[in-house]
């Protein structure tokens, strides 16, 4: 299981993440505005600007003051050390 930080010491395990989206968008406004009735959702913004929602693979939605490339770049990073040390066991 590999984590990754989303903000303020809040971690999200990196497997469980199906996408990251931008919150601007009308359908996404809603897909979060559901979620939070069913209570699926997860906050981490600390009470800032909502900048991506993660969509992850158990329906829940995770806000977070992070811009979505910065969290796809901390999940390319995860996913790099990964093929790195696969390479490693190969060898």
């Amino acid at each position: 299981m590999k984590l990754i930080n989303i903000g303020f010491g809040n971690l999200i395990n990196s497997s469980r993440i199906v996408a990251v989206v931008s919150p601007d968008s009308a359908p996404i406004k809603r897909m979060v505005q559901d979620c939070k009735e069913r209570g699926t959702l997860i906050d981490a913004t600390h009470g800032r600007r909502t900048r991506a929602v993660i969509i992850t693979d158990s329906e829940h939605v995770v806000l977070t003051y992070l811009q979505s490339e910065t969290v796809a770049n901390r999940l390319n990073e995860i996913e790099d050390d990964d093929e790195i040390q696969d390479g490693e066991e190969n060898a």
